[in-house]
């Protein structure tokens, strides 16, 4: 057989070799109903023959004829955040059983590069766009080209219901409850909170939950004991953050028995900074965190956070694109649909009672 020109097998290129029409092996390989007017041998002979070369399908030319691309544009504010993975995964797992593709890009946290992969994904004809938890996302002039193309919409991780698309996210309010309940109930007063950067969604709800629970317990938040997350930069700022702000909170010698953290990367940057200190998780203090990432759960010690359904979190979004991708054509009007995931409370080594609580517990019986 002569030396192909291209580096893949064509249908030209088993046609050639098992000695059949282009046709004929189109009909047998692509299982068109006509096959089964094609003897079983030749059948056998070209599937043979097929596998032998290699062949695959061309799924560039069969989306040309059938108008459908069958991928998806899934965009990520960073790759590198552990929070991004699970919900990929659950992403992948919802798009699988349809035979849809993900077309996987990240934005590094760059503006400029996520308007530039929105117009990518939109020139490759994706059928839909999932966007994982961007804050740039809101303001690009971009959003209005996706709706001008029918290009259904999911966001992850933030509430753009009210701008007409489907939102998915954690309840951050009843996380933020959940943490500081739990710290309340292990005996924790003089709880220090650590917040989200301003431009985060997730910010404001977590710390309303966390005031909201903190009232419930009658416990009155001191003001010197809560700090604030700068501007993120990369996947690792809130670890960073997390060092210089729990140095900071021992320098100032206020007292204080537990840190909530805004997340388990500035929870793991509190541990770091607060025993470079010579303080002892949890013995001294105690540590929450929140999303429920992989590096909290393999840390030393553990850390204690609420954990949000990730991957559920990205099956529910490739669920609700391919239930627009097939609805498509059809006169179907429906309301931008919003979706709060529920957290979990999940206990590990980093939280326990107050150290004078301990005391208590150690002295002997008179």
């Amino acid at each position: 057989m002569a030396q192909r020109k291209s580096g893949h097998v064509t249908l030209l290129d088993v046609a050639r070799a098992c000695g059949f029409s282009v046709s004929t092996v189109s009909i047998v390989l692509s299982e068109a109903p006509l096959s089964q007017n094609v003897a079983v041998k030749t059948r056998e002979k070209i599937r043979a023959m097929a596998s032998k070369l290699g062949y695959h399908p061309d799924a560039f030319a069969r989306s040309l004829r059938s108008r459908s691309s069958q991928t998806i544009g899934v965009l990520a504010f960073d790759l590198s955040d552990p929070f991004c993975i699970p919900v990929v995964r659950g992403i992948q797992a919802g798009l699988y059983p349809a035979h849809y593709l993900p077309l996987l890009v990240d934005a590094q946290t760059q503006r400029k590069l996520f308007d530039n992969y929105v117009q990518m994904i939109l020139e490759r004809r994706a059928e839909s766009l999932i966007v994982l938890a961007s804050w740039v996302f809101e303001e690009t002039n971009l959003l209005s080209d996706l709706k001008k193309n029918h290009v259904p919409i999911v966001i992850i991780g933030r509430d753009l219901s009210r701008r007409g698309i489907n939102s998915v996210l954690v309840d951050n309010e009843a996380g933020g409850a959940l943490a500081m309940r739990h710290l309340i109930e292990l005996g924790h007063r003089k709880i220090a909170v650590i917040r989200g950067p301003e431009e985060l969604f997730d910010s404001e709800p977590r710390w309303a939950g966390i005031q909201q629970a903190a009232q419930a317990a009658g416990i009155k938040l001191n003001p010197r004991l809560v700090f604030q997350l700068p501007g993120l930069v990369n996947a690792a700022s809130g670890f960073e953050g997390g060092i210089r702000l729990a140095k900071e909170l021992v320098q100032s010698g206020r007292p204080f028995t537990a840190v909530a953290a805004f997340d388990d990367l500035t929870a793991l940057g509190v541990v770091r900074g607060l025993t470079s200190a010579g303080l002892r998780i949890p013995d001294d203090c105690s540590v929450v965190g929140f999303d429920g990432v992989l590096p909290a759960e393999v840390a030393t010690p553990a850390i204690t956070t609420i954990r949000q359904p990730l991957r559920e979190m990205g099956m529910q979004a490739a669920a609700w694109v391919m239930q627009a991708i097939a609805a498509k054509g059809r006169s179907v009007d429906e309301a931008p649909r919003l979706y709060k995931a529920q957290p979990e409370l999940v206990v590990r080594e980093s939280t326990s009672t107050p150290p004078q609580a301990k005391r208590k517990d150690r002295r002997p019986n008179t």
